[in-house]
């Protein structure tokens, strides 16, 4: 891989393309110019390092050499409540690199909507922005962060990296199982009830289920048994007085 700009094909991946930069503030703010200035999308960019990574909810991603920093433009003439599986299609498409990448079945567990765990710790964050252009059109940013030499202190939540595993793992090597597993993954989602098998697969690697959690908002937070996820992905959760809610965002906490 050539860190220089250069829009390049993605030769595990046919009809995307990539750029590599040495430095970039955030991959995602970058997808996102190009998408305002008119590129096609199918566009992965890709840094070795960044200076202003984003997470969610406004939170920062430290982001120095050694992870994996990729960021996919979409352009998405999807309805809008098909775009909330988007999260689950990101999350079981990158398990599925990750594993791949590592050669091990079974190594990623899932904490709902699209946190990678491995052995209880976060390896992964993935952010998704939305941005209206004209008519019916948008653009979707899928962005990935991977520990994979070395990893922050969240403090909210354990956090590794998969060298601390045992699996060193070049980033180039990941995103080239990553380009992969998204494209495939994105096809299954726009076909006909694409969505339930995903589910399907994304509870297969839940962690959690049956078992009490916490959610919590930014003012608030609400506890009870985890029962699974909806139709939609939206968390199911039974309140400890036995009203089942349905939660669309919020940050999960296990115990």
């Amino acid at each position: 891989m050539i860190f220089d700009g250069s829009v390049r094909p993605v030769p595990s991946a046919p009809g995307f393309r990539y750029q590599a930069f040495p430095s970039v503030g955030s991959t995602n703010a970058v997808a996102m110019d190009a998408a305002r200035s008119g590129d096609a999308g199918k566009l992965w960019v890709i840094s070795q390092e960044q200076t202003a990574g984003r997470a969610r909810r406004g939170r920062g991603w430290s982001s120095a050499r050694g992870n994996l920093y990729a960021s996919l433009l979409l352009m998405e003439p999807m309805p809008e409540e098909r775009l909330g599986n988007l999260p689950m299609v990101a999350a079981i498409a990158l398990a599925d690199a990750v594993e791949a990448a590592c050669g091990v079945l079974g190594l990623v567990k899932l904490k709902w909507p699209n946190d990678l765990l491995v052995d209880g710790r976060k390896i992964s964050g993935i952010l998704l922005e939305a941005l209206p252009l004209s008519g019916e059109q948008g653009a979707i940013v899928c962005g990935f962060g991977v520990n994979c030499a070395h990893h922050p202190d969240l403090g909210l939540y354990p956090a590794g990296d998969l060298a601390m595993f045992g699996y060193r793992i070049a980033p180039e090597h990941l995103f080239a199982h990553l380009a992969k597993s998204v494209a495939g993954r994105l096809d299954q989602w726009r076909e006909n009830d694409g969505f339930a098998g995903i589910r399907k697969d994304w509870l297969a690697r839940a962690s959690g289920i049956g078992e009490r959690i916490t959610v919590r908002y930014p003012d608030r937070e609400i506890a009870g048994v985890f029962l699974g996820i909806e139709q939609d992905g939206r968390l199911r959760l039974r309140l400890d007085n036995g009203l089942v809610e349905h939660v669309s965002a919020g940050d999960v906490f296990f115990g």
